[in-house]
């Protein structure tokens, strides 16, 4: 009987930690439990559109890759509804009223870099947030909407029409996930991927609180 661990089991226990430090960053714990303003929810919307702009624009490059392209759907899509977000949240010319921050703008030449030349990469970046935003990501959406009084405006982004069963699409994707056929040099490689995107996760929602607590004293 074999003994070799699927990709997915191994990368989910490597980057369990990582994981759980950028979820208990103080930005997002404080949102999460009635400590932020509709404001700092706006922030994070704002940077959202620039890292999943980043992500969408690289998957469109990447979908005639043999590797990348099982992994990239129109349902995990999220710029259409993360601009309808803040459109809803900041008015008609919310594009003039946001700008990236320091990370963000990292994260961003992270994505279009690795993007444009490296599929294990690419999927390193998608697996991170998509699958967060499947898991993790719908709850917060609910506890937006109870919060700041939203229905769907507002909280689109966390919102999947077409993924009925989020347990079940995960699924799938795991098991895309541990059918590629990497070896265990390119696998080291894109854990270490998913490790810097959860990096990169943690150092943004840092600069939120920074920008939060400015806001405040200024």
């Amino acid at each position: 009987m074999s003994n070799v661990v699927p990709f997915s089991t191994l990368l989910r226990e490597r980057s369990s930690g990582a994981h759980s430090a950028s979820e208990g960053e103080g930005f997002m714990s404080g949102l999460l439990q009635g400590g932020g303003s509709r404001e700092d929810y706006v922030s994070l919307v704002a940077q959202h559109y620039f890292i999943y702009r980043a992500l969408e624009a690289a998957a469109a490059r990447m979908s005639a890759d043999p590797i990348a392209a099982p992994f990239i759907t129109d349902r995990l899509t999220r710029l259409p509804a993360l601009e309808s977000d803040l459109e809803f949240l900041n008015g008609p010319d919310w594009a003039d009223s946001i700008r990236p921050l320091p990370t963000t703008q990292r994260y961003v030449a992270r994505i279009e870099e690795v993007g444009s030349t490296w599929p294990g990469g690419f999927i390193a970046h998608h697996y991170t947030r998509y699958l967060g935003d499947l898991s993790g990501g719908i709850f917060i959406g609910r506890v937006m909407q109870r919060r700041f009084g939203f229905e769907t405006n507002g909280v689109g982004f966390y919102i999947f029409d077409d993924i009925a069963d989020p347990r079940a699409f995960k699924d799938v994707y795991r098991e895309q996930l541990d059918a590629v056929p990497w070896g265990d040099e390119e696998r080291d490689r894109v854990v270490e991927e998913v490790l810097r995107a959860y990096q990169f996760n943690t150092e943004l929602f840092q600069d939120l609180e920074r920008a939060r607590v400015r806001a405040s004293v200024a």
